[in-house]
């Protein structure tokens, strides 16, 4: 079976490309699984309910986020209402679930995980043992689980990577918004990419106008931050898994150029 993965969609350009070209990726690629990191899609700071709704709509079967999934409070809510929308599962105490069981379009039952880095991170559970606690508590029977890692740093990235080979079928990292050139399938048998990249708008620092980061760096003050709009790009990854063992055959890395 096949698992499309976006990374971080950003504001209105990064919305705008996955609905021209979502629908046409999962048909030609025979997509079982759609996927997506969306907790950049308002404006470049976390998502509203509205929101997901419509990239729910375009055909995403489950949206993944990260720290900036607070930014909007309306989402508080929503979590009970949409249990397709994820957040970090290692953050205690808080709405929302960090896993989700979603039947594949084959039919093949799928676990989605959505953990957070700790290191320049807030502060949360360790997510090293979320992820054995989740694993542990999952039901055998569902062999396909893909891992979606929201952290800052390369390294513990793959360390969690690392320690999920062979346990799960696939663990791609979001956060960083610039596509790394690791894509591969581990020792074990789960395929990996340490980030996806983002899906946005290119012609920026990491999706912001470049002259607005520019002044924050030069000045130390604060700025505004304003979502850019050229050089629009979609990152993606499509993972291939043997749905009755769980272990990936291939991961590629799938990306295009929407201007």
């Amino acid at each position: 079976m096949n698992i499309l993965f976006i990374g971080d969609i950003f504001a209105s350009p990064g919305r705008r490309i996955v609905a021209d070209h979502v629908q046409d990726i999962i048909e030609t690629n025979h997509i079982d699984l759609a996927i997506a990191n969306a907790e950049n899609a308002a404006g470049g700071f976390g998502i509203t309910p509205a929101i997901a709704e419509e990239l729910l709509a375009l055909g995403l079967d489950v949206l993944t986020s990260g720290n900036h999934v607070w930014d909007k409070r309306e989402l508080y809510d929503y979590f009970v209402r949409q249990p397709r929308l994820l957040r970090p599962a290692n953050y205690a105490g808080v709405p929302g679930s960090g896993l989700v069981v979603r039947r594949a379009r084959n039919g093949v039952d799928c676990a989605v995980i959505n953990l957070q880095g700790r290191t320049y991170m807030p502060s949360t559970d360790c997510p090293f043992r979320k992820a054995d606690e989740i694993l542990g508590a999952l039901d055998p029977a569902v062999k396909v689980k893909f891992v979606d890692f929201h952290a800052e740093v390369t390294s513990e990235k793959i360390a969690l990577g690392r320690y999920l080979d062979g346990r799960v079928s696939a663990v791609v990292g979001t956060h960083t918004h610039v596509p790394t050139a690791d894509t591969r399938i581990l020792a074990g048998g789960t395929a990996y990419q340490t980030d996806c990249g983002m899906t946005g708008p290119y012609d920026s620092v990491i999706g912001v106008e470049t002259d607005v980061i520019l002044q924050r760096f030069l000045t130390a003050l604060p700025v505004r931050m304003e979502a850019a709009k050229k050089g629009v790009e979609l990152h993606a990854v499509i993972v291939d898994v043997d749905e009755t063992t769980g272990k990936a055959r291939a991961i590629r890395r799938h990306a295009i150029n929407g201007d």
